[in-house]
């Protein structure tokens, strides 16, 4: 089985690659717009992003990567930190319904968490994908068993928080992929799992991909 070949998720997916690609050009006219103007100190997310501007999801390429480790890994519990408008989520949660297991992913943004919840549907992957709304640093507390691939792509300067909260969680071989690492404000995680030896680490263009040895 491929679920990537569905209709119903290839579909969905189709849709949200052109209107990501469309965000991209009003990301870069932001950026550009931001770097011209004088540094404003803020220890806090970028506000337009999160009221749900702005797209922010894996490309097609990053997306398959993600479905194919997922995938051949045979991973059962699955979790997204930062699902954005779902992109990556198909992706992951296509490879769960494929390996009978199961993705959990987060999404603090509400307006966010309403198009994922109605994306889920469409493209029938509700029995194998869990929303969580709100703080991931609280709601993935409650995530029972273990987990086999965590995949980070939320806020850069939360992903070693992350990592520490769901590292005694992480099942022996399992994956971490962590997104954008080439962020600043990813320095603090790529710095710490470097040195921890508990993991093994290779970077795929500006992902990092760990392998937790136990």
């Amino acid at each position: 089985m491929n679920s990537l070949s569905d209709p119903l998720i290839r579909a969905e997916l189709d849709r949200l690659q052109k209107e990501a690609a469309l965000d991209g050009e009003r990301w870069s006219a932001r950026k550009a717009a931001q770097q011209a103007e004088p540094p404003v100190q803020n220890s806090g997310p970028d506000p337009l992003i999160r009221m749900g501007e702005f797209y922010l999801g894996v490309s097609a390429a990053e997306g398959k990567l993600l479905y194919n480790l997922a995938r051949s890994s045979g991973s059962q519990t699955v979790v997204e930190f930062g699902a954005s408008y779902g992109i990556s989520t198909l992706y992951l949660g296509a490879a769960a319904r494929d390996t009978g297991g199961r993705l959990v992913t987060t999404e603090v943004h509400p307006d966010k968490c309403r198009a994922i919840a109605e994306l889920i549907q469409r493209a029938g992957l509700q029995d194998h994908v869990q929303l969580l709304e709100g703080d991931a640093l609280e709601t993935l507390k409650g995530v029972e068993g273990r987990v086999d691939m965590l995949f980070l792509d939320g806020w850069k300067s939360l992903y070693l928080p992350m990592l520490e909260l769901m590292a005694p969680r992480l099942a022996p071989g399992a994956l971490v992929a962590a997104d954008n690492v080439d962020h600043e404000a990813a320095a603090p995680y790529v710095a710490a799992i470097a040195a921890d030896t508990r993991f093994v680490t290779t970077s795929v263009g500006d992902m990092e991909l760990s392998c937790f040895t136990g």
